[in-house]
Order: structure tokens, then C-alpha cells, then sequence
């Protein structure tokens, strides 16, 4: 018979810090991560201050994307301590769910370097969606973690299910929304990422 994921219940306070500490962890090696891929253009030996200026002011693309990166996986940080923070029991499908959500915040750095070389339509989409995806595994951990009241101490009703499910799945239906952008101006698009600050006006 096929083990069952969801089977075993664990009530240690010890294993799920160890759990909230690990993901902590990895999201500050990934937003660590994103100034590792802002890179100076090669520059002649004994370059001067002028062409040093220069090579640092044409990098603006990769401090956009290195900002929006910043501010995401922050965002994606507080939504993942507040999901956290009423969970007082865990089992093996919460673990695999974070494990998978650690996997997309890990991967961020890369579509963030190829946004910031590139940002074209191609570059656009790709970092949309890499984001949704982090924002959509968030929302399912959330979800399987309240719904029924199995993994937290007061069971919600189903309008505040509802209403705590539209508040976390706001981020990444940005994100979705704005790869149908992309194909049209990649620059709308990416000016489409600023709402998802809206999520941090609605808790």
C-alpha cells in the first residue's frame, strides 16, 4: 500500500521551527544571491572614473530587476511567516509543499540575471513566471495547512478561507496576468508588478 503523505501528524515545536528557520534560511541566500548577478560590463585595464561611471549607470535594467526581486521574495517572506504562524502541527505533504516552494525561491536569482540582461518579451515571461509559481505554491501550503483545520489551532470558517485564499493568491494572479501583458508591451507588464503590493494593504 502506498504510504500516505498526510498520515502521521507531528505536534513538535521543535521540528516545525526547524522547518520556518530552514525556509528563512534559503530565502536569504536567495535575495543574497541576487547582487551576486549584477555584474560590471569588462572594462580596459586601468579604466578611469568616467568609464567606470559609465559601465555602473548601464546597468540600471539589472538594478530594476534586482529591486523587484528584493521586494517580491520579501513579500513572499511576510506570506510565508504569517502562514506559518498559526501552524502548530505538520505533517509530510506540508513539508514536500515547502520543499517545493524553497525550489522556486531558490531559482529566482537566475530569471532575475536574465530580466535584468535582457527584459525583453521573452525575459518578461519567464520571470512572471517563475514568480507565479512561487506565489502559487505559497497559496496551496496556506490552503492545505487551514482547510478543515487539520495543521492550525482555530479552524476557520468558509468565508474567511475564502477571503484569506483570494488575499494570498492575489501575488501570483499578477504575475500570471501580467505574461498575457508581456505579449504585448514587455515594459507594461513589468509596471503591472507593482500591484502586487495591493496583497500587503489587504491583510
Amino acid at each position: 500500500m502506498a504510504h500516505d503523505n498526510r498520515a502521521t501528524l507531528h505536534h513538535d515545536e521543535t521540528g516545525l521551527e526547524r522547518l520556518v528557520f530552514f525556509s528563512d534560511a534559503v530565502m536569504a541566500i536567495a535575495i543574497t544571491l541576487l547582487a551576486l548577478e549584477i555584474r560590471l560590463p569588462a572594462l580596459p585595464e586601468g579604466a578611469n572614473n568616467a568609464q567606470l561611471w559609465t559601465a555602473l549607470g548601464s546597468l540600471g535594467a539589472s538594478y530594476l530587476s534586482y529591486g523587484i526581486s528584493f521586494g517580491v521574495i520579501g513579500l513572499y517572506w511576510l506570506a510565508h511567516h504569517r502562514t506559518f504562524r498559526d501552524v502548530i502541527r505538520y505533517d509530510g505533504l506540508l513539508m514536500l509543499l515547502n520543499l517545493l516552494l524553497l525550489f522556486f525561491i531558490a531559482f529566482i536569482p537566475f530569471p532575475t540575471a536574465v530580466l535584468g540582461e535582457y527584459g525583453n518579451r521573452t525575459a518578461t515571461i519567464f520571470y512572471a513566471g517563475t514568480m507565479a509559481a512561487v506565489g502559487l505554491t505559497l497559496a496551496a501550503i496556506w490552503w492545505y495547512s487551514r482547510a478543515g483545520g487539520r495543521l492550525v489551532a482555530t479552524p476557520l470558517s468558509r468565508p474567511a478561507l475564502r477571503r484569506g485564499l483570494l488575499r494570498v493568491l492575489l501575488p501570483p494572479l499578477i504575475f500570471l496576468l501580467s505574461i498575457g501583458l508581456a505579449l504585448w508591451n514587455a515594459d507594461v507588464a513589468k509596471f503591472f508588478w507593482v500591484l502586487t503590493l495591493l496583497s500587503l494593504l489587504l491583510r
